[in-house]
């Protein structure tokens, strides 16, 4: 069953901000996990699962109320090339949401008052290509290709009962529609979230069209974007709010710029948790960091949002 006991998230948003996490691959990697390979941090599902729970765990001691679990680049035909078949693929997934359960119900044991939520991550196509292309989109895939793809993880994901469907990075439109409308399927809450440049999708929509896709979608409990540097995130928010009316999402990633020929970070961090107050003010209700924001970071948004 759902890890969270009283409150749905939904019902938490509508009574104030809620903590994400941080970026789960930076935290592995300062564990000593080896990420180098295109499974990624979804690798660590059948090689050494404890390493998944124990980021977890860091995060919640910093004070995250919502787990992201480690099924971004987790996918059918990304095991398969792995030589992983489907049944053994649907198992992995189920257990990305069963790490993330046990790192909650371990943090529960100890503060028996305490929520936390278990939200599934769904990465976009590009993700399970390995290539940067989810920072581009536009794959050349059609709405109904691409419900074609996500719905087989999406449904193992469901079946292991995490509190919410978490649609995140998402590159362009076409991608967001096939999301979800797959995730509809489910029954589940969902949030939507795109990587953002520019004021515009990476596929370089306007943002308003992007956000219009989740207006009027009962199971989308929030609208936003993540992955994205620190200073969209504001004008994001405004925009997602103003076209859905809906809490916004926002989860940027540190600042730094990905190179995926070289499959590492480039520049510096520009990651400012002060930046909290103005995401909330412009309606973020569901806030955090992503990509090389780790539980320090998160620690100290903690405090921002206790005040």
């Amino acid at each position: 069953m759902a890890v969270s006991t009283g409150r749905t998230l939904a019902e938490a948003l509508a009574e104030g901000p809620v903590l994400l996490d941080g970026g789960l691959s930076n935290q592995l990697e300062a564990q000593g996990c080896d990420l180098s390979d295109a499974l990624w941090s979804a690798r660590l599902l059948a090689d050494a699962p404890e390493q998944i729970e124990a980021a977890h765990l860091a995060y919640l001691r910093s004070g995250a109320q919502v787990l992201i679990t480690a099924s971004y680049q987790a996918t059918f035909e990304g095991f398969g090339r792995h030589g992983i078949g489907p049944g053994r693929t649907g198992a992995l997934l189920a257990r990305s949401v069963e790490l993330a359960r046990r790192a909650a119900g371990a943090a529960r044991r100890a503060d028996p008052g305490r929520e936390v939520w278990v939200a599934a991550s769904v990465g976009p196509y590009g993700a399970m290509l390995a290539d940067g292309s989810e920072y581009r989109g536009r794959y050349g895939l059609t709405v109904r290709e691409l419900e074609r793809f996500h719905r087989p993880r999406m449904a193992a994901l469901a079946e292991a009962e995490p509190d919410v469907l978490a649609l995140e990075t998402v590159p362009d439109v076409d991608e967001a529609e096939a999301v979800v409308r797959v995730a509809e399927e489910t029954g589940l809450p969902v949030w939507l979230s795109y990587s953002v440049a520019g004021g515009r999708t990476r596929a370089g929509q306007p943002l308003e069209e992007a956000f219009a896709v989740a207006a009027g979608r009962e199971a989308v409990v929030a609208v936003g974007v993540n992955c994205c540097d620190p200073a969209e995130a504001e004008e994001a928010v405004r925009v997602a709010v103003a076209v859905t009316g809906k809490p916004a999402v926002v989860y940027p990633n540190s600042g730094e710029g990905w190179d995926a020929g070289g499959r590492g970070w480039t520049g510096r961090s520009t990651f400012d948790p002060g930046r909290v107050r103005a995401w909330t003010g412009a309606g973020a209700r569901l806030v955090g960091g992503c990509c090389r924001v780790g539980p320090d970071r998160i620690k100290e948004l903690a405090g921002l949002l206790e005040r």
